[in-house]
Formats: structure tokens, sequence, C-alpha cells
């Protein structure tokens, strides 16, 4: 594979292809999901949700990870969890009304983290904390049984709570960091650091 390098990275790479993909299936997936083509909808999400948890394991197993992919990655994952929260509110309203308490506190929780890099970093803060890639996993299949198998309160209330403590976390974090940086496991081992260094 060709080396093209950005910042001293070299930014091609299996990962950062996959959330290219993601970025580039977005308005289909959007144009289905407003024309209410349900079935075509779950089939991209559902690649699009295999591909976000492919795209950082293979980064971290071989050895991949850069601060472009990381960001790259961040923008491909809001993307994606728009898209899949659209079609929760077009698809799957009637079974998350009733708990959607939950799921408002999350996104205030979730966009509050956002706004907090953003105003004080100029950037999308393309950190990986372990309790925010949990927190995505847990969505993403969440997202996945869904749409393929239906609604499970108790996995609602999982993914859904546990992304909010994650967020919150990151915002945590982010108020602590002097700049964004890859490789910030969480704010337990962020204070570990600081107490030692």
């Amino acid at each position: 594979m060709k080396k093209i390098y950005v910042r001293g990275e070299n930014v091609l790479n299996v990962p950062n292809l996959l959330s290219l993909y993601r970025l580039l299936v977005f308005p289909v997936i959007l144009f289905m999901a407003l024309t209410g083509r349900e079935e075509e909808f779950v089939i991209l999400i559902c690649i699009s949700l295999v591909s976000d948890i492919l795209d950082g394991n293979i980064a971290r197993i071989w050895k991949l990870q850069t601060n472009f992919g990381a960001a790259l990655d961040n923008l491909a994952d809001v993307f994606t969890f728009a898209m899949a929260l659209l079609g929760l509110f077009i698809f799957k309203w009637t079974e998350i009304e009733p708990h959607a308490w939950l799921l408002y506190i999350f996104l205030a929780v979730f966009v509050l983290s956002y706004v907090v890099g953003f105003s004080r970093f100029g950037k999308i803060p393309g950190l990986h904390l372990y309790g925010a890639v949990i927190a995505g996993y847990l969505q993403g299949v969440f997202f996945f049984v869904l749409f393929v198998f239906g609604f499970y309160e108790w996995f609602y209330y999982l993914a859904v709570g546990w992304g909010a403590l994650a967020y919150l976390e990151k915002i945590l974090v982010l108020f602590k960091l002097d700049d964004i940086r890859i490789g910030v496991k969480g704010l337990y081992w962020l204070m570990q650091e600081e107490e030692k260094g």
C-alpha cells in the first residue's frame, strides 16, 4: 500500500480507509432513513457499526494509531452515531419513547463533551478513552440488536447509561489535558500520570 503522510504520519492504512468508508456512506444512509427504506438502512448502518468496531481494533493491534486517524475515526463515529440515532427516531421510536429520559441525558452529556473539546482546543476531541470505547461497543451492539432483532430494555439501559458516564468522564479528562493526544486511557490513568509527574 502506498504511503501518504500528513504531518509526519503515514495516514493511508486499513483503519483510516474503514473510517473514510463510514464518512462516505453517510449521505446514502441518510437518504435511506429519510425515504423510509428500513431494510437498506439496516444493512448499511450495520456495516458501518461493524466497521467502527474493526477500525479501532486493527489500529491498536497492528500499531497503526495516528492523530489523523483518531480524528478521522472520531468524525466518522459522530456521523455513524447520528445515523443510528436518526434510524432509532424514525423506525424504532415507539419502543424507545417510554425510556427516552435517559437518552436525553446521554445526548446532553455527549454534545457537551464536544462543546468542551472544541472550546478548549479548537478541534474535535479525538480521544479514545477506555470508558468511551466500551460505550461505543455497547451502543454499536445495542443498535445492531435493535435494528435486527428488536428492543431489549435492560440492554438499552446498560448501553445508554454507560455512555452517559463515559462522556462525563471524557469532559473531566478534557478539562485536565493541556492538548488532545492519542493514548489517553481515562481519568484514573491521567490522575496516576499527574501523581508520578
